[in-house]
């Protein structure tokens, strides 16, 4: 039978190979890759909190620079664009801790002559599964109950069970111990692991239930023969010293009680529920939303393949928040060498993979980013206070998930520098807040600590009174006749103006001093190729081969540079974009190039950004993605920042405005997306026809005006809480942006 609608899982004829190519599941705490063959059954397991320890924390702690910060701005205002390349403590680049797997599980059976092998997951269920003949696999990572869930049944059920560390890359020191014991109706397995060097360590625990047959212990696993049925539930600590098995082995015997389907019922009443918030539909061929993943990635130009590509993208992203936020790999690896040491990287990449959560109605996932936020404050204050010598916060560009120190950077890549960190992550926080009504007390907090930072560093003026930014980095770029620190990079502008702004709204008792402090800083600048200079210092030229987009913060994701309200900047914003390159093609880059380009209304571009990720081998057949073309570096910022393009493309929101069909690709030409929340606190359902003509619900939960636009103009939208509206339009595309006028200069009203 070929799907009517949306397929919302996606399935391959074959097992997988390779660790990439495994099917995934999870909770935001425990992850599971899943191989699916019925031989040689696999499992990784991995955990959010694994990171691994290397060496002293004594050099963890941000570099305490404070003294020698007026000299270093002296000499950059006075012309020495190489000056920061010495403001260091000496220190080496030191990487943060990189993010593991546990083990594997290990699941053996005899050869067979099984026919009909399929495995698929199932994003609305988080199921994965695998069959042949009357063998199956079925595995899910529960939300309601934090375990791993795994339940294979054949006629006559042989099998060896192990957990084994044994993966690529594990460290030679690594303490490994096994336990084994009966339990009255089957077995249970532990491994513990413990890393060189201290008392710090992990254990996996999993409780095998089994039906019928004969189970014999066969250290470090044992052997089950002729059973109808085996249900595994897996849990991961992370502890010091010894953890309390017995405990943890009690806790899952009382959670089997409730058997598979039991299990499954919680669980459902929390991930498919947030899962079917909100669907895409685009009219995609019912024969290509048949095809298995690997068929469909042939087809770059299939509008099945953005649907499935969407549907995998809300499910791997729900699936990888909870604990914490995704990671680089989201929650999974299956090697203990991670690119990147599997790390949160914060001045582009978190941002871009949580870009679609508060409209795409995933509170989850914007509550793990609170959670990682909020943890980490008291070391935003360290950073501020040893390297600028502050109050206030200053956020990091990596983090491991525990420390909120800066401590990666080198002269080539001075993380250090970049003060906006704290605004660009708590923009999403905001969002969120507008979308549901209701501000997090503890987000006006540390907003108002980020308006005391800029309050104590913006101490730098000119003769007509405006501050600088100095020293001032744009992630991870530099001028092409300067070097990597600089002075007004145009992301750290537009995050004071953003944070002593909206700080100012929340406080109002240091309401008037903010604003003052964002009214004087300088405006961005227009350069010679009419491009919004990413950096508004006189004489930095820009260098454009870049694969960040960081000067274009403020048209994505702030609101400041838009068609309607900045029309000039957003020719010169528009502009950059067009003179921006692709640099080394990683994918994070292409779809923010994409997210800026949807503000801006410009429909090939977003297609053409598009393409290169869809026809670029950047998917691999479990539809994670990875960092370069040709599946180059696993790596979720493509898998996860897609559906955050299609929503943007579609539907855009303010406080104040709705923008309808912004950029819809031509190859697309009709389509429905419900469920989309927007900032006025409202959701949208949208529906275009290849006729040209659209209509949109909309459920506004609360009365005010919004100003309206649509491709068939602009015009104000009275809404009531609680009354459905309906409204028509057609798709005719918006006139293009004219071109920029070079040198206009533009300063934001109070």
């Amino acid at each position: 039978m070929t799907p009517a609608g949306p397929v919302h899982g996606t399935w391959e004829p074959r097992p997988a190979t390779r660790w990439e190519d495994a099917f995934l599941a999870g909770n935001g705490h425990h992850g599971v890759l899943v191989y699916g063959d019925p031989h040689a059954d696999r499992v990784v397991v991995t955990h959010h909190t694994l990171v691994r320890p290397d060496g002293d924390d004594a050099d963890r702690r941000p570099p305490r620079l404070a003294e020698a910060l007026p000299a270093l701005q002296d000499r950059l205002l006075a012309g020495e664009r190489t000056a920061a390349e010495e403001f260091t403590d000496g220190r080496p680049l030191r990487w943060v801790r990189p993010f593991h797997p546990a083990f594997r599980m290990r699941l053996d059976r005899p050869p067979d002559a099984g026919h009909g092998y399929r495995r698929e997951v199932d994003f609305a269920t988080g199921e994965t599964a695998a069959a042949r003949a009357d063998w199956t696999s079925r595995v899910f990572v529960s939300r309601a109950d934090d375990v791993i869930v795994q339940r294979v049944t054949a006629t006559r059920l042989t099998l060896g069970l192990t957990l084994d560390h044994r993966l690529p890359g594990a460290p030679p020191g690594l303490g490994i111990g096994h336990g084994t014991a009966r339990t009255p109706d089957g077995a249970l397995l532990s491994l513990r692991a413990r890393y060189p060097g201290g008392d710090l360590a992990y254990t996996g625990v999993t409780l095998a239930v089994v039906t019928g047959g004969s189970t014999t212990l066969t250290p470090p696993g044992v052997r089950i023969e002729d059973a109808a049925e085996v249900l595994l539930l897996t849990r991961v600590r992370r502890h010091t010293g010894e953890l309390d098995v017995p405990a943890e082995a009690r806790a899952l015997r009382a959670l089997a009680a409730d058997g598979y389907d039991g299990l499954l019922a919680r669980h459902l009443a929390a991930h498919r529920t947030a899962y079917r918030r909100v669907t895409l539909d685009l009219a995609a061929d019912p024969a290509e939303r048949a095809l298995p993943g690997s068929e469909l990635l042939t087809r770059p130009h299939s509008p099945a393949l953005l649907e499935r590509l969407f549907a995998a993208g809300r499910y791997h992203l729900l699936s990888a928040a909870g604990l914490l936020p995704p990671r680089l790999t989201g929650l999974w690896t299956g090697d203990w060498n991670t690119a990147w040491s599997g790390a949160f990287t914060t001045n582009a990449n978190l941002n871009l993979q949580t870009a679609s959560a508060a409209a795409a109605d995933l509170p989850e996932v914007t509550e793990a980013l609170a959670a990682l936020v909020h943890r980490q404050v008291p070391h935003w204050r360290d950073n501020a206070r040893e390297i600028f010598g502050t109050r206030g916060v200053v956020a990091p560009s990596h983090t491991d998930g525990e420390s909120g120190h800066t401590y990666h950077f080198s002269r080539e890549y001075p993380l250090h520098l970049w003060t906006a960190g704290a605004d660009w992550l708590l923009k999403p926080l905001l969002d969120h807040a507008e979308t549901h009504g209701a501000h997090d007390p503890r987000t006006l907090a540390v907003l108002a600590e980020t308006a005391l930072f800029y309050e104590d560093f913006l101490t730098r003026t000119d003769p007509d009174g405006r501050l600088h930014i100095v020293p001032s980095y744009s992630p991870e770029n530099r001028p092409a006749n300067g070097s990597w620190g600089a002075i007004d990079a145009a992301m750290d502008l537009s995050a004071a103006r953003h944070a002593l702004r909206t700080a100012a709204e929340h406080h109002p008792g240091h309401a008037t001093r903010w604003r003052a402090l964002a009214d004087r800083l300088p405006p961005h600048r227009i350069n010679a190729d009419g491009a919004l200079a990413e950096w508004a210092h006189p004489g930095l030229d820009d260098r454009y081969d870049h694969r960040h987009l960081s000067h274009l913060y403020g048209v994505w994701p702030l609101d400041e540079i838009n068609p309607y309200d900045t029309p000039d900047l957003a020719r010169a914003a528009h502009r950059a974009l067009e003179l921006r390159g692709a640099e080394n093609d990683s994918a994070h880059g292409h779809l923010h190039h994409a997210l800026v380009a949807a503000k801006l209304r410009d429909a090939d571009r977003v297609a053409d950004a598009l393409g290169r990720v869809l026809g670029g081998d950047y998917f691999h057949t479990s539809l994670m993605s990875a960092h370069y073309p040709h599946r180059d570096v696993y790596n979720a910022d493509a898998a996860h920042t897609l559906p955050a393009v299609l929503i943007e493309m579609l539907v855009q929101s303010t406080p104040g405005r709705l923008v309808l069909l912004p950029a819809l690709p031509t190859r697309l030409p009709a389509g429905e997306l419900t469920g989309v929340r927007t900032r006025f606190g409202a959701t949208v359902d949208l529906a275009w026809t290849a006729g040209g003509t659209a209509t949109a619900t909309l459920r506004p939960a609360r009365t005010l005006r919004v100003d309206l636009r649509t491709p068939s103009g602009a015009a104000p939208l009275d809404l009531t809480a609680g009354e459905t509206r309906v409204i028509g339009f057609t798709t005719r595309p918006p006139a293009p942006l004219p071109p920029p006028r070079e040198g206009t200069p533009w300063h934001p009203a109070p």
